[in-house]
């Protein structure tokens, strides 16, 4: 952790070295993801035009849906590394939330039209879809499941708010993929009196690309709000804060998250008797502690309270 400064901005100017590796695992995840996103988009979209399952369509669409969301995501967190300016002292981790929301919104609008297509599709006649389309949404199943708990592992580890939503994005698919394997299994096994279960099994796709969504532009919008930061995450700052020689209580803490790093306001109570320097020292003891313990925090501004006995 180390403070630059440069000439032509007023103030000093923040940068969180610490929170490189952060980035680094997030990026590879987000890659990882991208890969596999795409390969499998291409797969089913190819499948589900050979064959005439809507249901592997509107999964296909669902992971090149993913595939736009993953670049974005790339791009946000490379020019969230970017590093202070005289416009932007904070730096410009929020680029990530920003990217989140945006997506979010272009995901929900293709899985409304999905699900449009699926309703005029209902009463046609369609070929039934040959078996080979259920090793294809089988595999699906696996491989996004697998995708969720490595992503939801890095997410914990780095407090990436992309990454665990890629992750939750995973599980949603992996379920997405089920819908679209029984609607599959259902023609084929139940026959042309059953060619319903293939557009039904979309619209249960398209519903949970719908929620899944939804809770990304909510989470990246929370943060663009600046909310309160994990009440887990605040009381271990708060008992670190406390530890401090001279701190003799907190009225306040405000940690808010930007990418995935954390900005902290907090207002600690120190003797009232002590001079602006010995007060001075303690607000720098506390600042140096909490930067070194916690990678994710960017920056702590410190404000003196005089301790009513």
């Amino acid at each position: 952790m180390f403070f630059s400064h440069n000439p032509s901005a007023p103030g000093r100017q923040i940068q969180n070295e610490a929170a490189k590796p952060l980035y680094r695992q997030v990026l590879f995840a987000a890659l990882l993801g991208l890969v596999v996103n795409l390969a499998l988009g291409i797969t089913k979209l190819v499948a589900g035009i050979v064959s005439g399952s809507f249901a592997l369509l509107s999964d296909a669409v669902n992971s090149l849906g993913d595939v736009l969301t993953t670049v974005a995501v790339l791009a946000a967190l490379t020019f969230a590394q970017k590093p202070p300016d005289e416009k932007h002292p904070y730096g410009h981790t929020r680029a990530e939330a920003i990217a989140g929301s945006n997506v979010a919104l272009i995901v929900l609008f293709s899985a409304l039209w999905v699900g449009w297509e699926a309703i005029e599709r209902l009463p046609l006649e369609h070929e039934l879809p040959p078996a080979w389309t259920l090793w294809i949404a089988g595999a699906n199943v696996l491989i996004k499941e697998s995708l969720y708990h490595y992503k939801k592992g890095v997410a914990r580890r780095t407090q990436s708010t992309a990454i665990m939503a890629h992750a939750w994005d995973h599980r949603a698919d992996a379920f997405s993929a089920l819908a679209a394997l029984v609607g599959l299994a259902v023609v084929r096994f139940g026959g042309p009196g059953y060619l319903w279960a293939d557009e039904v099994a979309a619209l249960v796709i398209v519903a949970t690309i719908s929620v899944s969504a939804t809770k990304l532009f909510r989470d990246s919008a929370s943060e663009l709000m600046d909310a309160q930061a994990d009440p887990e995450f605040v009381e271990r700052v708060r008992e670190r804060s406390l530890r401090i020689p001279g701190v003799q209580g907190i009225e306040t803490l405000w940690i808010r998250k930007s990418g995935l790093e954390y900005l902290a306001d907090i207002h600690v109570e120190v003797d009232a008797e002590l001079t602006v320097r010995e007060g001075h020292e303690i607000s720098h003891k506390l600042r140096d502690a909490l930067l070194a313990e916690f990678d994710c925090l960017r920056d702590v501004l410190v404000h003196l309270e005089p301790h009513d006995s």
